[in-house]
């Protein structure tokens, strides 16, 4: 299971970008706050949206496996203000207000990995309920996901992502045995699963 450092190298001596921003920015991001039907009821900005107890909003999950069928994981660099230095699936986030979630996905996933998929459909949606219990913040999300298929060479931005491993089902156990993982990478990777094998096929055992 070879482990890719984010372009040369890992982010341990990276700067947190300011709470609440993406890497690199100092201003504060919106998300589109939903109601249990994911309908849109308003805004909030990004730290204050997962702040206990943490409001409902908007948010995405990509799921990208090579023609093998391992799945691309990405460790979050230790810059980041959330669930820093953990596994997580290939690359999550919030859509803009009313930025359509397909496009914020493949919008984050070129931003994030520098590659763009092959193949991207969507995969279905999970509402969950994961406090973090290193930063307190709590994810209240209505999660849309997708699953795909990436052939080019993927090149991680450091500032988000510390290490990329390409992982079987079998070296995805392994991982979870001795790492930590995103509060909500087992919920999000559970409910994508039909829509995975789907794409994988039955061979490559997801």
């Amino acid at each position: 299971m070879p482990i890719t450092p984010a372009n040369g190298r890992t982010t341990d001596t990276a700067r947190p970008s300011a709470p609440g921003a993406e890497a690199g920015s100092t201003e504060p991001i919106m998300l589109e706050l939903v109601d249990e039907d994911g309908v849109t009821i308003g805004t909030a900005e990004k730290l204050s949206a997962h702040l206990a107890p943490g409001r409902l909003h908007r948010a995405f999950s990509v799921f990208l496996f090579d023609d093998d069928g391992r799945l691309l994981l990405q460790r979050r660099a230790l810059g980041k203000y959330h669930s820093p230095g953990v596994w997580s699936n290939t690359c999550c986030g919030h859509p803009y207000p009313g930025e359509p979630p397909f496009v914020a996905a493949t919008r984050r996933t070129a931003e994030e990995l520098g590659v763009a998929p092959a193949l991207l459909r969507e995969a279905g949606t999970v509402r969950y309920n994961h406090p973090d219990p290193a930063s307190g913040l709590v994810e209240q999300e209505y999660n849309h996901l997708f699953a795909g298929l990436v052939r080019g060479k993927p090149e991680p931005d450091p500032e988000e992502i510390g290490e990329i491993a390409f992982v079987s089902p079998a070296e995805l156990a392994g991982l979870l045995e001795g790492n930590p993982f995103s509060a909500w990478f087992l919920t999000v990777l559970d409910a994508a699963r039909p829509a995975i094998r789907e794409i994988t096929g039955s061979a490559a055992g997801w």
